[in-house]
Parts: C-alpha cells; structure tokens; sequence
C-alpha cells in the first residue's frame, strides 16, 4: 500500500523490461471485494510473485566456507588405506561413493590425502539393515555407522555413537536403505555430532582413539577416513569447514 493504493513488484526480467515490475491497482482504501477483483485482473502477475517467493524460501541456506571433499566423479583426493588392499570402492551414478562388501569377503579403508585439524564436516549416507561402517574423524575418532534401525536404543555401539566410548543423546537412527545427514564437528579433543537434524553428541570430550584408528597421535592433525572393511554403505555431499586453530 502506497500513497492509499494497491501495489507490488515481482523479479522477473523480461526483454524491454527492468528486473522489477511493479503492478499497481488505481483503487485507494481497497475492501475485501476489490482486493478479489485486483486478484483476478492481476492473476499471472500473482502468480509469477507466488512462485518466486515460494522459491526463495525453499531454497536452502548458502554453506559459507564449506568444500567437497568427495567431487562425485573419482577418487581424486582419496586413497586406500592399504594400497594392496581390495578396491571396494566405486562412484556411482548422482555423485555417490559406493562401498560394496559382499558377504564373507572384506574391503578397505578410504583416506583422505589431506590431512585436518578443528573443522566441521557434512556428509550424508546409507546402507541396508544391519550393515557396518564408520565415518572417522582425524582417523582416530569413529562416528559409528551402523544399519541398527530395529534395535531402537541407544549404545556406545549404535549408529550415531562415538564408537565404544559414548552413546547418543538420543536414537535417531532412520531404516536401512534411507539417506540419513550427519555434522560432526571436532574442536581440540571436542567432539559434537547433529544426526538426522537432532544433536546426539555434545561437545564431548574424547581423548583417545576409539577402535581402528590410524595411530594414536591424538594431539596432531588427522584424515578423514571412511571404514570400507566391515559392510556396504553409500556416501553422499561430503563437505568440510575449516574451523581456527
């Protein structure tokens, strides 16, 4: 409302015209009923603004400082952790890193290059019913992954956990075959952990490696290391901020 009349703009830039094109009604002090008509003579210009808002608010929040790790097309960046260890690893079609381990047979380990200190990571990923993996942080720190949906409870061993040393705040764990979010966030020997949207680690303290681990150099920077040797499982939009010293 203007000056006691009816008007908006919507984006939309169209050859001859400016990026915003206002629509205005000549009516002042609009009632219900000549808001209605407004609608109806306006009806394609409402609809465009609509769109666009609904646009503008399902799209997500802009990752500030965040970069791939896994680049959805090839292991570039990463490397076994046994070099003469079986390749259980693919990427596969929509930027997924696949990890195939066939019943009785074993996989290995996928490592990053670099290596990180304090950051925040992103990743999203699935496996079927009762598979095993685990996402490690620094390679040191496992964040369990685990197919443990039926179970319902919470464990120093379940999916969510940091591995055999503290159960989840809560059991967040979504069935098998669905794509399930993670963000851990290590911070010196600090370690926090939001699944699913809910946080089920809080700043926790972990001074130790926690099973599997690379070396026990707890106080120095670390890989992120993907278990490989344990069950299938699917990664998905790995990411990583850097976070101060």
């Amino acid at each position: 409302m203007r000056a006691g009349k009816l008007e908006f703009a919507f984006p939309g830039p169209k050859p001859g015209r400016s990026a915003d094109m206002p629509v205005r009604s000549n009516v002042e002090k609009p009632t219900v009923m000549t808001l209605f008509s407004f609608m109806k003579t306006n009806k394609s210009a409402l609809i465009s603004a609509f769109v666009f808002t609904v646009t503008l608010i399902a799209a997500p929040a802009a990752e500030e400082g965040f970069r791939p790790l896994f680049n959805g097309k090839d292991l570039s960046g990463w490397k076994l952790r046994h070099l003469d260890g079986r390749q259980s690893w693919s990427v596969e079609p929509g930027g997924i890193l696949k990890n195939t381990v066939e019943k009785g047979v074993h996989g290995t380990d996928l490592v990053t290059d670099q290596k990180f200190w304090n950051f925040t990571v992103r990743y999203e990923y699935m496996t079927p019913d009762h598979s095993n993996s685990g996402f490690y942080l620094r390679g040191r720190h496992e964040i369990q992954i685990l197919g443990d949906h039926q179970s319902g409870k919470a464990t120093k061993t379940c999916n969510g956990s940091i591995y055999n040393f503290k159960a989840p705040d809560k059991f967040v764990t979504k069935p098998g075959g669905k794509w399930q979010t993670a963000e851990a966030t290590i911070i010196g020997n600090r370690i926090t952990v939001i699944l699913n949207g809910e946080k089920v680690q809080d700043n926790v303290e972990c001074d130790r490696g926690t099973g599997g681990q690379l070396d026990d150099k707890v106080n120095e920077p670390g890989p992120i290391l993907l278990q490989g040797d344990h069950g299938t499982v699917s990664f998905r939009n790995i990411r990583i901020k850097d976070l101060a010293p």
